[in-house]
């Protein structure tokens, strides 16, 4: 049916939802006084895999692991674990090495391991400390970022000269920005036009251009003005609203909505595509976003947080037409060029999608990824697909993910150089400072905080400075 349910009420009544903030807010740019917060629980602090509820997975994301990726049961239970630790190592990596961090990545059937890259040799002893393997290389993230935001600033001023080169990205693992034409001398001529160093880059030769993934053919979940039919992706609130998130390209601000029963749903709030494809659909009375989405053979599966997974990592997507399947992320802030425009930091994953998928979330474990944006091939011969991830989307909304076991808020404001105090539903990014208690705290993982998930009791999230 859907991928997150949103399950309709006779009551029609709307339940406001409580914003839980640990300390106050202090705007400016002035140092902030500490802001006592609740201490953590007497005892050992939980791992990673126990706060992103990786030890706990649910029968359905088990059951599409073992069956899509040809694990074992326990093989994918190992995976789920290993992969939630490994984000937390990254993390800690990340802001160790600075400007040589060169990406990482997990390998083996059970993501058991982890490579973290590195432009110096001298840095092998600290990686090893953390349990991951090394991989040393001549050119750091933040330089391959610099190459893939030329060819992105090309793609914007000159639109015919890549129109035959519809994907480009960074490849962690070959080190190198990959850029995919049609042919090898459209993907040759985008690189030179942008006037990047070709040494660094990769270009491929591909057959299919990537799509989007809307259909206009009736027939399940929700429907846009009576026509195209996409996804629910993950039940947000917003205030005193509900709704849900899905792709910018489903639908218009103030398109109508209809479920799968042709009554009437909700409409579309905002919407941004191309440049992102991001939306979000406000619901009325007779609807009320659930924190789940719907696995296989419709049973549900519960969403508790929106941990952005490592590269490698394993990922399960549903949707309206083709249900439930997973594959593995391939890489992270992709730059996808559809027929309708240029769409940016987007995800690439080897799980398959149809026509009427768009929207439709994907998750790791119970980690919230993103919605479906479009790909190529099908689930009959295999595909690739690209998903927009979820905090960027919840940032730019101002919307709080609906999640397992928390109530569900109003976020605190998103602008980084004006909040310096942790608060719940905040996104934040890897290397953000927060005051907590009387202490300071680094981010290791992108992710909206809750009210669980307190920095001083969150290793996997927070680095205590």
């Amino acid at each position: 049916m859907v991928g997150t349910r949103l399950v309709r009420t006779l009551r029609g009544g709307r339940r406001r939802a409580a914003l839980v903030a640990a300390g106050a807010l202090v705007l400016g740019t002035a140092p902030a006084a500490a802001v006592a917060g609740p201490a953590p629980a007497a005892g050992p602090l939980p791992t990673a895999a126990q706060t992103l509820g990786a030890d706990k997975p649910s029968p359905q994301v088990l059951r599409a692991m073992q069956r899509d990726l040809r694990l074992t049961a326990a093989q994918a239970r190992d995976r789920l674990v290993n992969e939630a630790e490994a984000g937390a190592r990254v993390g800690l990596l990340r802001h160790a090495l600075g400007e040589r961090f060169a990406g990482a990545w997990v390998s083996g059937a059970t993501s058991d391991r982890l490579t973290v890259a590195t432009t110096r040799v001298g840095d092998e002893a600290a990686i090893r400390a953390q349990g991951a393997e090394t991989a040393v290389v001549t050119t750091s993230l933040s330089d391959l970022g610099a190459v893939k935001k030329k060819l992105d600033a090309t793609a914007a001023r000159t639109r015919s000269i890549a129109l035959d080169a519809p994907v480009w990205y960074v490849d962690v693992r070959a080190n190198r920005v990959v850029v995919q034409g049609v042919s090898r001398a459209a993907g040759d001529a985008f690189v030179e036009a942008a006037g990047v160093d070709a040494a660094r880059v990769t270009v491929q030769v591909v057959k299919d251009r990537p799509r989007t993934l809307a259909d206009v053919v009736g027939g399940d979940p929700y429907y846009i003005d009576d026509s195209a039919r996409c996804s629910v992706g993950f039940s947000v609130t917003k205030e005193e609203q509900q709704g849900f998130a899905t792709a910018g390209h489903c639908g218009d601000p103030g398109a109508k909505t209809a479920g799968a029963d042709r009554t009437d749903q909700g409409t579309f709030q905002a919407s941004v595509f191309p440049g992102k494809d991001m939306a979000w659909v406000a619901v009325n009375s007779d609807w009320t976003a659930t924190p789940r989405i719907r696995g296989e053979a419709d049973a549900l599966v519960d969403v508790s947080g929106s941990v952005q997974a490592v590269v490698g990592a394993s990922v399960c997507r549903s949707g309206s037409t083709t249900g439930w399947h997973c594959g593995t992320i391939q890489e992270e802030n992709v730059t996808v060029r559809y027929s309708e425009g240029t769409v940016h930091g987007l995800t690439r994953t080897t799980v398959c999608a149809e026509p009427g998928d768009s929207g439709g979330p994907y998750a790791s474990g119970a980690q919230a990824q993103g919605t479906t944006s479009g790909g190529s091939g099908d689930c009959a011969s295999g595909g690739t697909t690209f998903f927009q991830p979820v905090n960027p989307v919840l940032k730019e909304f101002g919307l709080t993910l609906k999640t397992a076991g928390s109530e569900s808020g109003t976020p605190g404001p998103q602008d980084d150089a004006t909040v310096d105090t942790w608060a719940e539903g905040r996104v934040y990014a890897p290397g953000a400072t927060v005051t907590y208690g009387a202490e300071r705290y680094r981010c290791l993982q992108s992710h909206q905080a809750r009210g669980a998930w307190l920095p001083g009791g969150t290793p996997a999230l927070w680095q205590r400075l």
